[in-house]
């Protein structure tokens, strides 16, 4: 997800979490000891032209930046060893049993929430739920096409699924997550790498023109491409999710978009993460939305033997793997 940033070291990662505040700085009033809350890698101020703004949640002070490794306010470290700065990553350094984090970066949820199951929604998951419900948008009985079939793109699916879609199509290059995609929603699964032809003209045969909703979530410069060309002209709404390398360039034919096909890009899933957090919670609790957040889980591990999460991840073998700090 943070491709190309500067490698400030040493910094404490981590960016998805769950946890209780345990205490607060001068000027906090919203938050006290004890609130549950999730800390978000993106943040709102609630003050910038884009924090007022309906159609964005990419706040002026608060957004991402993999390469600032210090506190905004005075440009310092709140970690140390021996007296030298451990640095932070993208404002949250989760992989610690505490850290500081700016109060616009904390989204305050209810406390009976299950923190081990809510924590994936502080980045992963609402990424790609909210680029399907929020922005693609895909309406009942549409057919949507998901391109990377990991975390990321089976929030997707599972958006597509809740949003009613009759075909979700997933577009991967590993065969085996087919199976587990089936119990998000997919009901087709297209490996580029069977055919001939571009991806994008065999979605095109599969569904008499395109797709009317597609979602690119791998950050491959090609599968955006392909994410965008898949879609259905007249109609056709393509979103894209990953983050590419930051050489890289999008090209596609002008004709593409002047025959009424729409390119779209979101950011966290256009979740404001203060505003929006808790009420996707309360959703997700009140069973609202039949979110299910259980799916994502394979595994859950002690906070001393968190370099197992890597490991399952470099095997392609996790979703969300939980790291449980009070172990």
């Amino acid at each position: 997800m943070f491709q190309g940033q500067t490698p400030v070291f040493p910094r404490i990662f981590g960016h998805e979490a769950g946890g209780i505040v345990e205490s607060v700085g001068e000027g906090v009033t919203d938050l006290q000891p004890g609130d549950h809350v999730l800390p978000v890698f993106t943040g709102e101020c609630g003050e910038c032209h884009h924090c007022h703004s309906e159609e964005s949640n990419m706040c002026d002070l608060l957004r991402i930046n993999t390469d600032r490794g210090v506190m905004i306010n005075d440009g310092q470290s709140r970690f140390s060893i021996n007296g030298k700065p451990i640095y932070h990553f993208v404002g949250t350094s989760t992989f610690s049993e505490y850290t500081v984090v700016h109060v616009g970066c904390v989204a305050k949820i209810n406390p009976a929430a299950p923190l081990d199951k809510v924590c994936i929604l502080s980045c992963g998951i609402s990424t790609g739920l909210g680029a399907t419900l929020n922005v693609a948008k895909p309406k009942k009985g549409q057919s949507v096409a998901v391109f990377g079939l990991g975390a990321v793109g089976l929030a997707a699916v599972e958006g597509a699924r809740i949003a009613g879609a009759s075909r979700i199509i997933g577009v991967d290059l590993n065969p085996s997550r087919f199976t587990e995609a089936k119990k998000f929603g997919c009901t087709e699964f297209v490996n580029p790498k069977d055919y001939d032809k571009p991806v994008q003209q065999v979605i095109a045969d599969m569904t008499g023109g395109g797709v009317d909703r597609s979602l690119e979530c791998t950050g491959s410069i090609q599968a955006m491409i392909s994410a965008f060309e898949c879609v259905h002209d007249g109609w056709g709404v393509a979103v894209l999710v990953g983050v590419p390398n930051k050489d890289d360039e999008f090209k596609t034919h002008p004709m593409n978009l002047l025959n009424e096909r729409t390119l779209k890009g979101t950011f966290f899933g256009n979740y404001k993460p203060r505003t929006d957090l808790p009420r996707v919670v309360e959703q997700y609790m009140n069973k609202e939305l039949d979110l299910q957040l259980e799916k994502f889980i394979t595994h859950s591990i002690p906070f001393s033997e968190i370099n197992k999460a890597f490991d399952y991840m470099l095997k392609g073998d996790s979703l969300r793997c939980i790291i449980r700090m009070e172990d």
